[in-house]
């Protein structure tokens, strides 16, 4: 059987799958276009799809043998995975040590959008460091401030549970369901309205559909606090980026650190002129750790699948 895997991934992926007598088509360097997507999946049983890869209907009707798209990743909003169930093709996901990585992100950015890290940095970096100043780069302690989560899957429980013992923050969340983990980092189960009023600062860890995207636009805006920092670490069209531009240059909110943008592959450049939000490359599952057992996962997806002949222990359902 033959695997189409769309970028370079940690090693321990194709050693799998090599072990398992599977034939690798293995690209690596930028994103394939979409005539080389389509060309390449043509005849294989399985492909690993990295962000950016948009697996759509047109991309899914050229697959004569496809049977599973196993996603390098949790999110999967770049698949049409219902229509693929149409075509009896599965998909699954990668959760697993990017929860820690994620969460561990989140934290940065707060930390880093709050005590003006960046900004901070640059300064000592264009020689501008020539005395200690007790009155500039002030920004807030993140002790005794409240959080409000949007999403409180594993990453969110996780990221509560380093901002309640680590930070000594209380913790406000929005979600479908209670969580049954909630006194472990003191959370309070919230509206949506509620969270965005009494939050310090507001992390999205959330998956995007079409329930949640632009979830967080001009009306939300103004029900936050002026002195309080938005954290996005999930999807960013979650997020209305006109709108939060609009409202980081007029002081609606106090800040943003930001992973992920409206688009995955530009950044608008309002962005780049705001002192008041720090940009990152969608790298917040960017460690050694997570990487490795992401790819672990995106293999023993498909083996579980064509040769185990067993469900998938992340099948997206």
């Amino acid at each position: 059987m033959k695997i189409l895997i769309t970028r370079k991934i940690p090693d321990n992926a194709i050693r799998i799958l090599k072990e398992n007598g599977f034939e690798i088509d293995y690209r690596q360097g930028e994103p394939l276009s979409k005539k080389d997507l389509i060309s390449g999946i043509k005849d294989v049983e399985a492909i690993i799809a990295v962000i950016p890869d948009q697996i759509d209907r047109e991309i899914i009707d050229s697959a004569a043998k496809l049977k599973i798209i196993s996603c390098y990743s949790v999110g999967f909003d770049n698949i049409d995975y219902k229509y693929a169930e149409t075509k009896k093709i599965i998909t699954t996901n990668t959760p697993g040590h990017l929860t820690e990585s994620v969460a561990e992100h989140s934290a940065g950015l707060m930390l880093a959008v709050a005590r003006n890290i960046v900004m901070a940095d640059y300064f000592v970096r264009q020689g501008k460091y020539k005395f200690w100043d007790p009155m500039i780069f002030l920004g807030p302690s993140l002790n005794g401030k409240t959080l409000g989560i949007i999403g409180m899957g594993r990453i969110g429980q996780h990221l509560a549970k380093i901002a309640h013992h680590g930070f000594g923050m209380k913790i406000l969340y929005s979600d479908p369901v209670k969580c049954s983990l909630e006194k472990e980092f003191g959370g309070e189960f919230c509206n949506l309205e509620y969270v965005l009023n009494n939050s310090d600062f507001v992390s999205l860890n959330c998956l995007l559909s079409p329930e949640t995207k632009h979830l967080i636009s001009h009306k939300e805006f103004k029900m936050m606090k002026p002195t309080a920092f938005l954290i996005n670490t999930s999807r960013g069209a979650v997020i209305n980026e006109n709108a939060l531009i609009d409202a980081l240059k007029n002081k609606i909110i106090a800040g943003a650190g930001l992973d992920v943008f409206e688009d995955e592959n530009i950044v608008n450049p309002e962005l780049y002129k705001l002192k008041n939000v720090v940009l990152t490359p969608h790298i917040a599952s960017a460690t050694n750790e997570a990487r490795i057992e992401m790819a672990k996962i995106a293999a023993e997806n498909i083996v579980d699948y064509l040769i185990k002949n067993q469900e998938p222990k992340f099948k997206v359902k």
